[in-house]
């Protein structure tokens, strides 16, 4: 890892106030505030400790966590809109977490059903205090993009796998695997559910570091062209293509998807279309349609939801800019128009779950480099990141679709899924 001071892209507004822990005791309106906080999440087994020492307990239970308050500003800010502002403070150190954070997440997740509507204890909407999420027109996707992947090669490759360096959900059919094993089994499973053969043409949307085109190509004998807008993931790609003697089999290109050409046997997005907005999904659909060929095939690798919902506003505001995640109903939005018969649908919500325990551990072992990279506010938001996004897939908050389809007029099916899983 390189020592040079970098720009660190989470863009924390109204954080250099800082607050003394002996300016003044808690007012009881902040002490009553929060006992009604903690009444209205039915009373977890959580204790909160104010900056001042004082303790507000929220169960007669024997608390399993406890969450540390430092600062005034940081209680009124989770109070008035604790999605945002929580990532904030812990973020910035004026809220820390004695006990397991994986532990808290979930708590704090289980236990918010019964908070009401979408007002904090104060009654204010957090609407209010929101950022309107981020559009993905061309502009727009390119910026958001430019936010989360082009950190640096370096950074990703601390704790991703090697070599694909692959960023999205690996394949875990054996749950002892190493994180490389499985993303290699993820690939195969793509390249499974299909069919690829030799000679075969393949379109790719939004191919990351080009780990997926690169084993298609090397392992599956096709032709893939590979379309992304993040200019560090595609010269990492070409340089990879280049040492592998693939030139001739990939093509990575910086573009957008919807800039894509050419007719293909088959498409294939992993990891893209959370990034693509519900607004764009007729204009991917669109696009699908005009490169597949007739008798083509098809797969759309995607997190996603039981039903309709924004992302978490820290996420989407700090991390993951423009970041949409679809329920089922919205991404048919994608296929009914241009007449798309879905074949398949899988879900491996746990498998992420368990792909983002590896990279957390391995995140951690490398912590100090990060921080020397970037800085300790850094750290500490991705910590919370990824250990938020283990939470969100184990309580199935989030899920994890693969979704098969062709074009509606397509005999050319399997008979069965023997293709998927019966030679090994």
């Amino acid at each position: 890892m390189t020592t040079k001071t970098k720009e660190v892209p989470l863009n924390f507004d109204g954080r250099a106030r800082r607050f003394s822990a002996e300016l003044r005791p808690a007012y009881g309106l902040e002490k009553w505030l929060l006992r009604r906080l903690l009444t209205t999440m039915r009373d977890p087994p959580l204790t909160i400790r104010l900056w001042s020492g004082e303790q507000i307990h929220g169960s007669s239970r024997p608390a399993e966590v406890t969450l540390h308050i430092k600062e005034p500003h940081a209680l009124w800010g989770i109070l008035a809109n604790p999605d945002l502002y929580f990532g904030d403070a812990y973020s910035d150190g004026t809220i820390e977490v004695d006990g397991d954070l994986l532990h808290m997440i979930e708590l704090a997740t289980l236990h918010r059903p019964q908070l009401v509507g979408e007002s904090g204890p104060l009654g204010l909407s957090i609407r209010l205090f929101a950022p309107t999420p981020r559009g993905n027109n061309l502009k727009a996707s390119r910026h958001n993009i430019h936010h989360h992947y082009d950190l640096g090669n370096d950074f990703y490759r601390l704790w991703l796998d090697h070599p694909y360096m692959q960023y999205t959900c690996a394949y875990f059919p054996d749950p002892s695997m190493t994180l490389e094993q499985a993303q290699v089994a993820k690939m195969e499973h793509v390249c499974r559910k299909l069919q690829l053969k030799p000679g075969d043409t393949v379109v790719e949307a939004g191919c990351g570091w080009g780990g997926l085109a690169h084993y298609m190509a090397e392992h599956h004998g096709v032709t893939v062209r590979a379309y992304n807008i993040s200019q560090e993931q595609v010269s990492f790609a070409i340089d990879k293509a280049k040492q592998s003697g693939l030139q001739g089999k990939v093509e990575y290109i910086e573009d957008d998807y919807r800039n894509i050409t050419g007719e293909y046997d088959v498409f294939v997005s992993v990891g893209m279309l959370e990034h693509v907005g519900k607004r764009n999904y007729g204009a991917l659909g669109g696009v699908i349609d005009r490169c597949l060929k007739s008798n083509g095939r098809a797969l759309i690798h995607s997190i996603g939801r039981n039903a309709p919902r924004l992302m978490n506003r820290w996420i989407e505001k700090r991390i993951f800019p423009g970041a949409y995640p679809p329920a089922l109903s919205e991404m048919m939005s994608i296929f009914e128009p241009y007449d798309f018969s879905i074949l398949d649908i899988e879900n491996l919500r746990l498998h992420y779950a368990k792909t983002l325990e590896h990279w957390l551990q391995r995140f951690e072992e490398h912590r100090t480099d990060v921080s020397e990279e970037f800085d300790e506010r850094f750290v500490r938001a991705w910590r919370l990141y990824l250990t938020g996004s283990i939470a969100a897939f184990k309580l199935g908050d989030l899920q994890l679709f693969q979704v098969v389809f062709s074009r509606g007029g397509d005999n050319e099916l399997p008979w069965s899924r023997e293709y998927i899983y019966g030679a090994e």
